[in-house]
């Protein structure tokens, strides 16, 4: 995975701190999905999170992660 050491870099640091990052990520069915996740543990392998957009604890694979970025409030005014 490209940047993989980064990647993980930023979610160890975002870990157990109340940041809230966006992610990109694909899922099981190979279809591209945006979350906004609190990274809650970082495995050599996952992510654990609680995530705002599904509303749900949940864990992502690391090798499934295409990016992942501190979070921006998308307020339109």
């Amino acid at each position: 995975m490209f940047g993989g050491d980064f990647v993980k870099g930023i979610l160890k640091r975002a870990a157990g701190t109340e940041q809230k990052l966006d992610l990109i990520y694909v899922k099981k069915d190979n279809q591209l999905s945006q979350r906004t996740i609190k990274v809650l543990a970082v495995t050599d392998y996952s992510v654990k999170a609680y995530c705002y957009t599904k509303r749900q604890f949940r864990t992502f694979k690391l090798d499934n992660i295409l990016s992942v970025v501190p979070f921006r409030n998308r307020r339109t005014a």
